[in-house]
């Protein structure tokens, strides 16, 4: 399995904010570097404008623009999941870890430490170079991902994707209701996860254990191979205790890969 990463993702001055904050990347390459032998490391390219501009607006591009540190990490961190993208198309299940995270940001705006959608410039690209025509995306993060909703949904463009953000309460509910969702899914040609942390037991949603990640991981890797031969890959999201962090994060791995 593949992790996509980048050194300058450990700089947390872009901005102010629980994403941003310092010891978050730390928290999850040191337990992934603990496990080497699970994962390749590969270091991607910023995401170019015309990219971008798949996504979003050129009015919100300009926006982002105006602070050129976050404009390059937010540029990078598309172009991170255009890469994991592009690998798990190819067959090579990918985590990409990077921020900021994107599933906040629409066409035209951002909130919730979101600045450029990473799922939807990655889903665009391959949709764009002719490799997938639908897609199905688990956003498991606490906070439902509006921004992948509001711009890969309802698209008159032919491209087709289905999004599940699980709203079950209990931890079995939660699962079951993943489960018997892929169990429904009928022609897709790849599988993304937006991935957020911060729905697990010690952090903000008080929930999800990490054998549930685990089993996150496991469930979109059987389905996957059912539907569309493997193809997956991962974004990071949402997650804010860097003590389970880390832990949450490999664990979704060890089922994912």
């Amino acid at each position: 399995m593949k992790i996509v990463f980048h050194e300058k993702f450990y700089n947390s001055n872009y901005a102010m904010d629980p994403a941003a904050a310092p010891g978050r990347i730390e928290s999850i390459m040191n337990i992934l570097l603990k496990n080497k032998k699970d994962y390749e490391f590969i270091t991607p390219a910023p995401a170019t404008e015309e990219q971008i501009l798949r996504a979003h607006t050129e009015r919100h591009l300009n926006y982002i623009k105006r602070d050129s540190l976050l404009f390059e990490l937010a540029s990078l961190a598309a172009g991170g999941a255009i890469l994991a993208a592009e690998l798990a198309f190819e067959g090579t299940p990918t985590f990409a870890l990077i921020r900021p995270p994107g599933h906040h940001a629409s066409a035209d705006s951002c909130w919730g430490f979101c600045y450029f959608n990473n799922m939807s410039i990655s889903l665009l690209q391959l949709f764009h170079d002719k490799k997938i025509k639908s897609a199905f995306i688990l956003d498991f993060d606490l906070h439902t991902g509006d921004g992948n909703i509001n711009i890969l949904m309802n698209r008159t463009d032919g491209f087709k994707v289905e999004i599940l953000n699980p709203s079950s309460s209990t931890r079995a509910d939660y699962l079951r209701e993943v489960e018997e969702y892929m169990q429904s899914l009928k022609n897709i040609d790849i599988f993304a996860a937006s991935a957020g942390f911060d729905q697990g037991i010690d952090d903000w949603g008080n929930l999800l254990a990490p054998e549930d990640y685990t089993q996150l991981g496991e469930l979109m890797k059987y389905y996957s191979e059912k539907a569309c031969k493997g193809r997956r890959f991962a974004l990071l999201e949402g997650g804010y205790n860097h003590e389970v962090l880390g832990i949450n994060c490999n664990a979704f791995c060890q089922g994912f890969k």
